[in-house]
């Protein structure tokens, strides 16, 4: 297999259809996904050294997020089986890409939120894409729990990550990383909410390697809100919080999947502050022109970490998943970003305001 493509980009599953399992063609519900850039970060050397670091930047997925990879291969699986309908549990990106895709399939969608603990960017792109919206007077895990519940009684297949489709799907994103570089990166950095991204990162570096296709290994670095570190803390947290909705989850679907990432790659999976990652998130923005939800930026927020630990040297590769796009979460760049200034309609005075 060539580390090099041609032609019309056909989204994940035509994209790798050798390392993924079976689905019709009729059955493929695709918008193009995947097929995102690698960016190199190149304005943080006062921050990091001489380290290379890359962004994975999954903002730019079709519904923003690193979710549609999974939900191509979960969707179309559900169609290649006859279901007509799905559902998940969802802090946001998940019900976006699960209403989205559920939509192009011509399939009813029920996604399940946390009633005000949802990103309006994310809640806007559920309700658009014509999904039921439930609004659950619970967490997360409730939520995802109560699916579970239905799916096991009822006419409607799970999209969440607990479908093994999903984890399928979103392991093409470590295929690109070693396409792009030509390698596997010394590190691979990843905020971990419901731990399956890091699962699924995990997974298509060691298929990449069995193949020959690449001759190494990443280690497997997670990052955890601080306020919602249950896998760091070695326990369920049954209220978490953070700022980063996206991860803001207590009990990972996928916990055992980033344990033995973690271990097989001798990595890790750690903590960072909310300070620290609206910290990172401004870095990315303001430094590196890349907006992106507040979530990815645990990442980030991981490797400046990690880099005052001594524990990243300079010369190694470092990429970044960055999972979702920073319109996701208006609210918070809003909040955090600085004020427009108001001035009057005066070339002068407009003049003067600038510095000139």
């Amino acid at each position: 297999m060539q580390l090099t493509r041609k032609g019309l980009w056909e989204g994940v599953i035509r994209g790798y259809r050798e390392f993924l399992p079976r689905v019709n063609d009729e059955s493929i519900v695709t918008l193009k996904e995947g097929n995102t850039p690698l960016i190199e970060a190149v304005n943080l050397k006062d921050i990091l050294g001489d380290i290379r670091l890359l962004l994975k930047y999954e903002g730019v997925n079709p519904t923003g997020s690193f979710k549609d990879r999974g939900m191509t291969m979960a969707v179309s699986g559900a169609k290649q089986e006859g279901s007509q309908a799905v559902i998940c549990a969802s802090t946001g990106n998940t019900s976006a890409s699960a209403a989205a895709y559920a939509a192009k399939a011509s399939m009813k969608a029920f996604v399940l939120v946390p009633e005000g603990a949802i990103a309006k960017g994310k809640l806007s792109q559920a309700m658009m894409h014509g999904a039921m919206v439930l609004e659950v007077k619970g967490s997360f895990d409730e939520a995802l729990a109560i699916v579970i519940e239905i799916t096991a009684n009822y006419p409607v297949t799970m999209v969440n990550s607990l479908n093994p489709l999903r984890i399928e799907g979103q392991k093409t994103a470590a295929f690109e990383v070693c396409e792009h570089l030509g390698h596997a990166p010394t590190y691979h950095f990843i905020p971990v909410g419901n731990a399956g991204n890091i699962t699924a990162y995990w997974k298509g570096y060691k298929e990449y390697r069995s193949k020959g296709i690449t001759s190494n290994l990443p280690k497997m670095m997670g990052f955890q809100a601080e306020g919602a570190a249950p896998i760091v803390r070695g326990e369920p947290v049954t209220d978490p919080r953070t700022v980063a909705s996206a991860i803001r989850i207590g009990n990972p679907a996928s916990w055992k999947g980033a344990l033995e990432a973690r271990d097989e790659s001798e990595g890790t999976i750690d903590m960072v502050s909310d300070e620290e990652i609206l910290e990172a998130y401004g870095l990315l923005s303001s430094r590196e022109g890349v907006f992106c939800e507040p979530a990815s930026a645990a990442s980030l927020a991981g490797v400046i970490k990690k880099k005052k630990e001594d524990v990243l040297s300079d010369g190694d590769t470092v990429v970044c998943t960055l999972t979702g796009h920073g319109l996701k979460d208006p609210d918070i760049a809003i909040e955090t970003a600085r004020e427009p200034v108001k001035v009057a309609a005066d070339i002068d005075k407009i003049v003067e305001v600038m510095g000139f």
